[in-house]
């Protein structure tokens, strides 16, 4: 976006705006955070939200800046490709849905409370933590850095520094919130966001629907003349090829996003804060309607930008068509010079501002539990250690991850790492959902097969990840001008999910089952079907 042409007056407004809302969040978080030093108020919010404000919340957990700008580029520069993208976004929730009573039932706070329940020992949490981390900071990496460099250019901020700036600044206002708020402090900005964000995409929507007279033929048609790419716009095949490799690609994507973004580590925490297993089913069902809708607007906005901005100047901006929703509100309601286009680009400037400060204080409360819950509290001190010294370790350890997120976000500046993301749901579909199903599910498993799925499907994902085009030998790598790729698929789903299923089978058989160490798998079943023993 050229920041020039905003106008002074808009670019007042979006800074008004944005200063209204972090002053507003930072008092509730304050108002609302954790009176005391209890664990379960810090990690669950004593699990007192009802499913309807969980299921928002869980909507804010799920609609990250990559829903909210990645799904509308590519809707706006592939068209049925980015239409099946919006469809396996919604579908994952599908699967959260069969595993959240059980899941809820299981667990206490984190993916290292449902793993220890397998087995015994330090070793599951410590893997809990290891693969935790391993999906968060690469997730918050790329939503930090994506934050810094449209936060400076909606301000008008030109320059390298400005937005590094701007992304340590996002990255503490972040650090704020969790250390302030806890679960149920960022519960509160999940629920505002949601609002604020569903209502700058309606405003958007219907906009771009009102353009061109309520016709949806007619958005269609304008869509695939703005994309320079006629009928291939509404076919299949314009992100990825229609050549064998392409279409693997498309269903390796398809399958990652569907089977890995639902079990991202901060998703099983907000399940874990549901009071019940039937409350949290029923959280999960609402966040799939508000999920469904909200990807419903996005398509219809994906095709606006398309057919309003066109491709050239979507990919001119952003090669990944990521700054097609603020492009497109520039030129809606008559444009930025007009009180209603000034009013709509501001409010969805602030709809993007706070996704992203939403998503992330998520992300840095899930990663923080995991070293305060999983790493200190259990596998070095054995569950010794006091309720008010696991919250300040928490407390040190949000402030811990944030700022090396900050740090690794300031350093990526200029480097293309979108490929991040997919890298973060690589990981949760290839090690956090075989291990899940498994400890939920199959009574041979064990402390082996465990540790087999968790490291094996890590490693096989971030290996295959490593050595494919998306860190080098083609023009949107990492590294573009090395060439080191010999993995040819851009993410590793489609063979790391299936290696992680048959190391946990392997290495249960293989493994030997200590009945002192691993409890009887008839008293998990009962757990997990009628929540016997959970908090």
């Amino acid at each position: 976006m050229n920041p020039a042409a905003l106008g002074a007056n808009t670019q007042t407004l979006v800074l008004i705006a944005f200063l209204i809302f972090v002053g507003a969040s930072l008092l509730l978080c304050v108002m609302v955070g954790p009176e005391g030093d209890e664990v379960a108020d810090f990690y669950t919010a004593n699990r007192t939200l009802t499913p309807l404000q969980n299921a928002l919340a869980l909507s804010g957990d799920y609609i990250s800046a990559a829903t909210l700008l990645g799904t509308t580029g590519i809707v706006a520069m592939s068209g049925y490709d980015g239409f099946t993208l919006a469809v396996s976004t919604v579908l994952a929730l599908g699967v959260l849905l069969l595993i959240a009573r059980p899941l809820r039932n299981a667990g206490r706070y984190t993916l290292g409370d449902v793993l220890a329940m397998r087995a015994g020992g330090a070793a599951p949490r410590i893997a809990a933590a290891v693969v935790t981390l391993a999906v968060s900071l690469p997730f918050l990496v790329v939503q930090l850095s994506g934050a810094g460099s449209a936060t400076a250019q909606v301000l008008g901020l030109t320059g390298p520094g400005a937005q590094q700036v701007c992304t340590a600044l996002i990255g503490v206002l972040m650090i704020c919130y969790t250390v302030l708020g806890g679960m149920r402090g960022t519960s509160l900005v999940q629920i505002v966001k949601v609002v604020l964000t569903f209502a700058a995409v309606v405003a958007v929507a219907l906009s771009v629907l009102s353009h061109f007279h309520w016709s949806i033929d007619a958005l269609l048609s304008a869509a695939s003349a703005g994309s320079g790419q006629g009928a291939a716009y509404l076919h299949p095949g314009l992100q990825l090829g229609t050549t064998a490799s392409g279409r693997l690609n498309f269903i390796g994507l398809q399958l990652t996003v569907v089977l890995g973004a639902a079990c991202m580590p901060h998703m099983i925490m907000r399940v874990n804060a549901s009071p019940t297993g039937s409350a949290a089913r029923r959280s999960t069902r609402y966040a799939i309607g508000m999920v469904g809708a909200f990807c419903l607007l996005v398509a219809v906005i994906g095709l606006g930008a398309a057919a309003l901005v066109g491709d050239r100047m979507i990919g001119a901006v952003n090669p990944n068509g990521q700054g097609a929703l603020l492009l497109l509100a520039g030129v809606l309601q008559g444009g930025t010079g007009t009180t209603a286009g000034s009013a709509l680009f501001t409010a969805v400037a602030c709809s993007v501002f706070v996704t992203v400060l939403a998503v992330v204080a998520g992300i840095t409360l899930a990663a923080a539990a995991a070293l305060a819950h999983d790493l200190h509290a259990h596998a070095v001190r054995k569950g010794r250690l006091s309720q008010a010294g696991e919250v300040r370790a928490v407390r040190w350890s949000v402030l811990a991850v944030g700022t090396l997120g900050i740090v690794l976000a300031i350093a990526a500046q200029g480097y293309n790492v979108q490929f991040m993301s997919s890298l973060a749901v690589s990981i949760a579909a290839s090690a956090v959902l075989p291990a899940l199903l498994y400890s939920l599910f199959w009574s041979r498993y064990n402390r082996t097969g465990l540790l087999w799925t968790v490291y094996g499907g890590l490693l096989c994902a971030v290996g295959l990840q490593a050595f494919s085009p998306t860190v080098s030998g083609s023009a949107f790598a990492l590294f573009p001008h090395a060439d080191f790729a010999w993995f040819p698929l851009q993410t590793p789903g489609l063979v790391s999910v299936p290696a992680a299923f048959a190391l946990g089978w392997a290495g249960s058989v293989r493994g030997r089952r200590k009945a002192a160490a691993e409890p009887d798998f008839a008293a998990v079943q009962e757990r997990v079907l009628l929540g016997a023993g959970a908090e």
